[in-house]
């Protein structure tokens, strides 16, 4: 007699990865994982908790405290057939790293007319609402979006936490996966011997339906913008709340359909909104909807400084009422 499923059982972001990493490797040899204490330690935030011990130092390696010799030594990896998994301890360190990212991870594919891809994954924890200092609190996707050649992914759910992942080490391009770590210990029923599907990469996901205006957001937002939209209910608003999952490639599709529907639309992101990313899926939702545009499209970020300290990051970090007086100023605007 066959064992009975699992049920479906509370489990946090941080299983769902450190899942999804475990499985990986175990289907596919040419996976490897490497990163600063990922190893003996497990990870800062014990994502690689483990893996090791399972599958042996060679394939869970620790490497020097040096983030371009890391993702240099990546790329030689994928250029000769592996699939590496790097993990940038946290978002700003990954800067030392960055003259790689950009002069060959992103151009190797273009480079090379095609012929060599470089199937590499990086994860960056990215984002605030930890009470970290400098440096362990950046979002930083701006740069990323920037740099042609590079998919940019981040998940906001538990599922989508190991679908997505599964999904960026199954390319054959190389992808950032930016992993908020505010919600590395968020919770949602998941069973882990029947884990989410994998999902192609590129595609927006519609977390709440509504008709008075479009949430535009991602990652660590998600569920701000969720309980914006609860909030928003007792001023008779009903917020469609897009979570975009996938930056690059971006999902017009959906986010046109829902701000086709609505007639308004505010863009919530973390990041600085100078140049931030806001900007970019603002301009393409104006291009590509402005006939149905009943006021501007408005976006709620970070502010335009670098990364507060802990004390302060609540009035820095997009929050509920800064999102609600967007709203607010969407209904003036179309009625003015």
């Amino acid at each position: 007699m066959s064992a009975a499923p699992v049920a479906a059982k509370p489990a946090t972001m941080a299983q769902a990865l450190s899942r999804a990493l475990r499985d990986a490797l175990a289907e596919d040899p040419t996976v490897h994982v490497m990163g600063e204490d990922v190893g003996t330690l497990g990870g800062v935030f014990r994502i690689t908790d483990g893996l090791a011990a399972e599958f042996g130092e060679q394939r869970c390696a620790d490497t020097p405290l040096a983030e371009a010799g890391i993702l240099g030594t990546a790329v030689g990896m994928a250029m000769y057939g592996l699939r590496p998994v790097v993990e940038m301890q946290f978002d700003a360190f990954a800067y030392p790293a960055f003259e790689q990212l950009v002069s060959h991870v992103a151009r190797m594919r273009n480079r090379t007319r095609g012929a060599l891809a470089l199937p590499l994954t990086i994860r960056v924890p990215y984002g605030g609402g930890i009470g970290g200092v400098e440096h362990h609190s950046d979002s930083s996707e701006a740069y990323y979006l920037a740099t042609p050649g590079l998919h940019v992914v981040t998940p906001a759910t538990v599922a989508d936490a190991y679908g997505l992942l599964r999904a960026a080490i199954a390319s054959d391009d190389p992808v950032l996966f930016l992993e908020p770590k505010r919600l590395y210990w968020s919770k949602a029923a998941w069973n882990p011997d029947r884990p989410a599907a994998v999902e192609p990469l590129g595609r927006a996901v519609v977390r709440r339906t509504g008709r008075s205006a479009t949430l535009l957001t991602y990652g660590p937002s998600v569920p701000v913008c969720l309980e914006a939209a609860e909030a928003a209910e007792a001023e008779g608003w009903e917020l469609e709340v897009v979570d975009l999952r996938s930056l690059v490639p971006f999902d017009d599709e959906t986010v046109c359909a829902s701000v086709r529907r609505t007639g308004r639309a505010v863009v919530v992101h973390e990041a600085g909104g100078f140049g931030g990313p806001g900007g970019e899926i603002a301009a393409r939702v104006t291009e590509r909807c402005f006939h149905y545009l009943e006021a501007p499209v408005l976006r709620v970020a970070g502010f335009d400084i670098p990364y507060p300290p802990p004390m302060l990051e609540r009035h820095h970090l997009p929050g509920v009422d800064r999102i609600l007086d967007a709203v607010a100023r969407l209904q003036w605007e179309a009625e003015g």
